[in-house]
């Protein structure tokens, strides 16, 4: 098993809290996050994970729903080559319900080719991207939790200079854990402390 140590993290000001590697930097500490996102990233390997809170997408069906924001999510980063891999069905969390209803997660692995900030469409790397949505219907919130695994890495991205160019060091060999465990962990251990996050009393 990988030494790849993990925490509970406190997210939004500790209204949520995730399980997942300490080695996931709080992104929030460098530069300017919004309010409605937590951003980890790893930039040794260039891993990252990304907690979202959005206004739930009711005209979205739970089936397939995590598909369609790994779609959407691709337009609004001018992905090229999106190819989903796979998607899960639809899951009741029990123990994830603010009132009557248990939250609705459904998942979805996908593939796509994407430029690190202003970089060009030169400058892009193939990515794993890991999506879970989960329905928080009784407080009208879809949570996304997104994690992102480079496959290759352009020489001309901005991540060569400090990753490498080509092929990423699988994640055992570097003794972390492997990106879809991280993601795994992060989703299972996903728990609300305060439902007034939300503005919802529970």
């Amino acid at each position: 098993m990988p030494e790849d140590l993990c925490a509970e993290r406190p997210l939004f000001g500790g209204a949520i809290v995730s399980t997942f590697p300490l080695r996931f930097q709080d992104v929030s500490n460098i530069r300017q996050v919004p309010d409605h996102q937590e951003v980890f990233v790893d930039p040794a390997r260039d891993e990252s994970l990304i907690f979202e809170l959005l206004d739930l997408k009711t005209d979205v069906a739970d089936q397939g729903s995590a598909t369609w924001f790994l779609q959407d999510l691709a337009n609004e980063q001018d992905a090229e080559g999106t190819m989903v891999l796979e998607q899960s069905g639809v899951f009741e969390a029990d123990g994830l319900r603010c009132r009557s209803s248990p939250a609705i997660i459904t998942t979805a692995v996908g593939q796509m080719a994407i430029s690190k900030g202003r970089q060009g469409r030169e400058a892009q790397n193939i990515v794993k991207v890991y999506l879970a949505n989960l329905r928080l219907k009784d407080v009208a919130t879809d949570v996304l939790i997104t994690a992102y695994e480079p496959m290759l890495i352009n020489p001309l991205s901005e991540t060569a200079a400090t990753v490498g160019a080509g092929l990423p060091v699988p994640a055992a060999q570097s003794g972390c854990l492997p990106m879809a465990d991280v993601f795994k962990s992060a989703v299972t251990s996903f728990k609300v402390n305060d439902w007034s996050l939300f503005g919802a009393v529970a």
